[in-house]
């Protein structure tokens, strides 16, 4: 059965195909945002970050804990050699004295080993301490630019959604002048080949972009003002009108 609308009618198809077309466009561009790419690289960055954090952290906590074992071991020292030194003032026996104070040069050497262990250690707790804080600079760097990143995507997706949502009220205003049959066969092929409506334009489908030629121009040259014509390529409605070129 053939589907009849003033052409005035299938004219608005054109303005309503525009509206789904903008909104296509939003949707694709809402989904390939560039940002949704660079957030993904920087969590990734971020992830990164966060290991060597992990292990520098457990090598300098490694290192502080061996400083505070060996400076344990000072103080012990420390306390052997002033027990010593208090035992040798009041010695009276040469033997004795003698034993004290081979205890103490070995007690000595053993301090200044230590010392030199603690220093070298120290050193290493300082390389650790300057490795963690550089990472935790490039966390925060990382982060200050996931957060710039992140309020430049919120910005444009509320962009797309506030013009979405005019592109919808203008849908409806203009789909409420169109012919429910006519709109329902718009919807019908829009949803089986991807577009609506197209304007055919000095002999060329909007739909395909491809010339009509033959017995299918023939055709659409014979049809009536009034009668909906579909492209036969794109299968879309053609919308006629002075460009048309018939």
């Amino acid at each position: 059965m053939t589907l009849r609308a003033l052409p005035d009618d299938q004219k608005l198809l054109l303005d309503v195909q525009g509206f789904d077309n903008r909104a296509a466009h939003l949707a694709r561009e809402r989904r390939a945002l560039p940002q949704l790419a660079l957030l993904e690289s920087l969590s990734k960055e971020q992830e990164v970050l966060r290991r060597r954090s992990i292990e520098v952290r457990g090598a300098m906590e490694d290192a502080q804990a061996e400083l505070k074992r060996i400076q344990s071991d000072v103080e012990v020292v420390d306390a052997r050699i002033a027990r010593d030194q208090t035992r040798l003032a009041s010695v009276t026996s040469a033997k004795d004295a003698q034993g004290l104070e081979h205890e103490l040069t070995s007690l000595n050497g053993r301090k200044s080993n230590l010392e030199d262990i603690e220093l070298s250690v120290m050193e290493r707790v300082e390389e650790h301490e300057a490795a963690l804080a550089l990472v935790q600079r490039e966390q925060a760097e990382v982060q200050a630019r996931v957060a710039e990143t992140e309020a430049e995507r919120d910005a444009r997706v509320a962009a797309i959604e506030a013009e979405l949502a005019e592109l919808r009220e203008k849908r409806l205003d203009v789909v409420a002048l169109v012919p429910e049959d006519l709109m329902a066969l718009y919807e019908k092929q829009r949803a089986r080949y991807g577009i609506g409506a197209a304007l055919l334009r000095r002999g060329i489908s909007g739909g395909s972009n491809m010339a009509i030629t033959g017995s299918d121009l023939a055709k659409i040259r014979a049809a009536a003002p009034d009668e909906v014509v579909l492209d036969p390529e794109s299968g879309c409605i053609l919308v006629r009108t002075d460009e048309s070129g018939l």
